[in-house]
């Protein structure tokens, strides 16, 4: 039997784990084969950053018989469920990661996509000092720095 794990963070809630389909259904969900494919989609991806068509695609390469329509239900349910975060580049196109329950900040190239993750505790202060100054209470914040990767992959400007 497959084991599922995802941090869970729902509503400013500490961040729990969905270990199995008993749990999933704990988080609201029925533990239907859609959705736990899914789930492992992003478990199992060495990428964490997925669109919809990327996760179809991946489902559909295991011979995995689902519609498209069903992965943008299922990332939706995940999603305002916990589960997933949605995130918007300036790539176009909606992005999803496991919610995991910790903070990152994001890389993104514009040619290719590829999004990396980063925590640097000086710019986190430096932003909460900013806020600050400019009489915010900082709650919460998202940063997306923008630019042409190095990857031999990608024909970019890196």
């Amino acid at each position: 039997m497959t084991q599922y794990r995802v941090k869970v963070d729902v509503m400013g809630k500490q961040a729990t784990e969905v270990n199995n389909p008993a749990e999933l259904k704990a988080s609201g969900l029925k533990a239907t084969q859609p959705r736990l494919k899914i789930l492992e989609a992003f478990q199992q991806n060495p990428v964490r950053h997925l669109t919809a068509d990327e996760v179809y695609r991946l489902l559909l390469a295991e011979r995995i018989e689902i519609g498209l329509a069903t992965v943008y239900r299922v990332l939706t349910q995940f999603e305002q469920a916990g589960l997933l975060s949605r995130r918007y580049f300036e790539t176009g196109k909606a992005v999803y990661e496991l919610n995991e329950g910790d903070h990152h900040d994001h890389i993104v190239c514009l040619h290719c996509g590829r999004v990396a993750e980063f925590h640097d505790d000086q710019i986190e202060l430096r932003q909460r000092e900013i806020a600050r100054q400019q009489g915010f209470n900082m709650v919460d914040h998202s940063l997306a720095i923008y630019g042409y990767c190095a990857n031999p992959d990608c024909s970019g400007e890196g």
